[in-house]
């Protein structure tokens, strides 16, 4: 865990300066910063910096914005022929420069390099070449006319229509430095709203947030999520806190408490609301959740819009350290949203039962696989067919539409969170009318499941994690039980962790959370173990260099030898990353969700038998559905009936219940694809029948 920001990390604008000795740098130099521009009113064309030289020649634009707000960087004086005229504040328009065809945004993070040499000047932004200029030096080889001496580079500013912003990791770099170097490294960070994340928000036609408002007994619970990100929009793990405050929309003034002299904004925990002042939220892994309530309504304050503001505690107050929600109308329960065109939830899924007798149809559930000698090679197949003795396993899944889909969730009872969190306390046995569902489609593997109420099974012992806490993973969708899962294995003890699985399981009425509630702990410390060794403390790593180590891991924790990782694998990995040429922390953990559920059941003794074995290879290396569906195609069709592949579903990360299960792929006697899921609950039960 990286500590608290430091604020000398940023400067403003009008701070910027740089002096350059030519006995150090020689005629060729770059100059990179990382500037952030803030709207204002100034005029364009504005300067952004300027060259100074000690020597009485006066000063000109180095670097500037022009009318368009294209940046366009200048010749160097007494460096250039082409250099502006320092007794003529326009001639710079006439000059000619290295530019930028696009307007330079505001209010982002932009790493801009400026490439400095005799015979050329060269604009780099955000790594990449933007812009290039041949010009015609001034320096004769033997004569030291036209050296440029000593050189300051500096914002000259200061009025209050001059460009206002902040600049970061100003650094002068030497030609044999890269400036593609300089943009990986001591990377900016931001703010921002994390909009996927938002619940319980309806957005009007004309973008305005629709939350419902007001008295105790009317008021909605919303979430949010705020994120820290670099400027490459990669999460970045800081030990800070994030507080929420409601402002007026038109001028950024705090809302009054209510007549009842409530807080306009309230933080919900645990069911207990609080003054949002009062109750800052802890980033972890980069991310801050807040569930929020407001308590002044718009018609109450002369139907003005207010507006969320987010800012990090103890990091200074910087723009790009906080962050805006967009105009906010808050409405009484009865009262329809204006224009209302879009409702964020987390979810909205239903629940369905499934019916195993029904959507089971080989063998009444049970898929048998004739056993002894392999398929016969053929071109495009590395598919299995057996054909004396019996491996039966016993199959827990729904067929295959469902199979595959990403977004499926172990909940056994269509509740949301903040419908639990207000029922809880009142009545466990009655259920409130117009529910609003959850993410509540079953896994594959609840499908089993008995669908008792969790309400009437529930242990009376003491859990150290509270009920709420229980209920709301069990009911959070797959994103929130990440967070709130890497939370609690962080502070929680190996009998505690496994208390609350022990719950969960009964909150959920499915076992199937057990598992990855257990492996939790030691995925998280292996997975910040392998990437501190991979990264070594750099913010990306080459794909082609992580591969060795991840092998490696992998490797180690699936207590396998014999058996390396292919290209095909890597590249499936590289595509559960989300990653190319470079590897970030976000991209790792990703596939570390994938890949650690993986290789904790290949470390089991009977699957380890399995994959170790090349001859028959039993199961497939990391494979998609579509490549699985492709290899049991023969040259005329489908292969024989009974030809299999085992593989593990590419859509199943941790903390899915099913993630790290293992997938049966075959051809059914009906000359059809088929799909099944072996939960790992039963691999373990599995018997293997001899005819001999």
């Amino acid at each position: 865990m990286v500590n608290d920001i430091e604020s000398g990390e940023y400067s403003l604008l009008k701070d910027f300066r740089v002096e350059i000795e030519e006995e150090e740098e020689g005629t060729t130099f770059s100059l990179c910063f990382w500037v952030y521009l803030i709207s204002s009113s100034t005029s364009f064309p504005a300067t952004i910096i300027q060259q100074v030289h000690s020597d009485s020649v006066g000063s000109a634009p180095f670097l500037v914005l022009d009318e368009k707000k294209r940046m366009m960087l200048l010749p160097l004086l007494l460096l250039h022929k082409e250099a502006p005229d320092p007794e003529n504040s326009t001639s710079w328009l006439e000059a000619p420069h290295a530019s930028v065809e696009i307007e330079f945004p505001y209010e982002k993070w932009i790493h801009v390099g400026c490439e400095i040499s005799a015979d050329f000047v060269r604009l780099n932004i955000d790594g990449e070449i933007v812009g290039e200029k041949s010009l015609s030096s001034l320096i004769n080889k033997d004569s030291p006319a036209g050296s440029f001496g000593k050189l300051a580079l500096a914002n000259i500013g200061g009025h209050c229509d001059s460009l206002q912003g902040y600049v970061h990791n100003v650094e002068v770099l030497p030609p044999a430095l890269s400036i593609k170097d300089h943009w990986g490294k001591d990377v900016p960070l931001k703010l921002s709203i994390d909009n996927s994340s938002a619940s319980e928000i309806e957005v009007g036609d004309d973008g305005v947030w629709s939350i419902v408002g007001g008295k105790a007994s009317c008021r909605r619970n919303f979430s949010l999520d705020v994120v820290l990100l670099n400027a490459s929009g990669q999460p970045v793990n800081k030990d800070v806190e994030v507080v929420a405050s409601l402002l007026y929309a038109d001028n950024g003034t705090l809302v009054e408490n209510t007549t009842d002299a409530e807080a306009p904004l309230l933080a919900s925990y645990d069911g207990i609301e609080y003054a949002s002042c009062e109750r800052p939220s802890k980033m972890l892994q980069g991310r801050a959740s807040f569930k929020l309530k407001i308590s002044q309504l718009s018609s109450k304050c002369d139907n003005r819009l207010f507006r969320i503001r987010f800012h990090m505690l103890k990091s200074g107050s910087y723009p790009f350290f906080e962050a805006f929600s967009p105009p906010i109308r808050c409405i009484s329960r009865g009262r329809n949203a204006r224009g209302s065109s879009l409702m964020w939830k987390r979810s909205t899924s239903t629940f369905h039962p499934v019916n195993i007798s029904q959507s089971s149809r080989v063998d009444e559930g049970s898929l048998e696989l004739e056993h002894s000698s392999i398929y016969e090679a053929r071109p495009y197949s590395s598919s299995k067919r057996v054909r004396s003795g019996h491996y039966k396993l016993s199959t827990t899944s729904e067929t295959d539409p469902k199979l595959e889909r990403p977004d499926e969730e172990c909940n056994s009872h269509p509740w949301t969170v903040n419908q639990v969190e207000n029922e809880f306390g009142r009545s466990l046995e009655g259920r409130p009318e117009n529910l609003e569902e959850a993410d509540d489609s079953l896994s594959d593997s609840e499908s089993t499941e008995e669908r008792n109420s969790p309400f009437k099974s529930i242990s009376s012992g003491e859990s150290p994690i509270s009920d709420v806490t229980i209920f709301k993973y069990s009911l959070s969708a797959l994103t929130e039980r990440s967070f709130m899962l890497k939370e609690i294995a962080m502070s929680a003890s190996d009998n505690e962790l496994s208390e609350f699985a022990h719950q969960v399981s009964l909150y959920s009425g499915c076992s199937h959370h057990r598992h990855q509630i257990s492996i939790a702990k030691r995925l998280i410390e292996e997975g910040t173990k392998a990437w501190s060794l991979i990264s070594q403390n750099n913010h990306y790593i080459r794909w082609e260099k992580a591969v060795f180590e991840i092998e490696e891991y992998f490797m180690k924790i699936a207590h396998c030898s014999s058996r390396s990782l292919t290209q095909q694998d890597f590249e499936l990995l590289r595509s559960i990353a989300g990653c190319q040429e470079y590897l970030a922390q976000e991209n790792f953990e990703k596939m570390w969700c994938w890949l650690y559920p993986v290789a904790f059941t290949l470390s089991r003794d009977w699957i380890n038998e399995l994959w170790s074995s090349t001859s028959p290879k039993w199961i497939e290396g990391f494979i998609t559905k579509e490549e699985a569906e492709s290899s049991l195609q023969g040259p005329r069709g489908l292969q024989e009936p009974g030809t299999f592949i085992l593989r593990f579903p590419t859509s199943r990360s941790w903390p899915h219940p099913d993630a790290g299960n293992l997938i049966v792929t075959y051809v059914g006697s009906d000359y059809t694809l088929h799909h099944r899921l072996i939960s790992l609950d039963q691999i373990y039960g599995i018997s293997l029948q001899s005819d001999s």
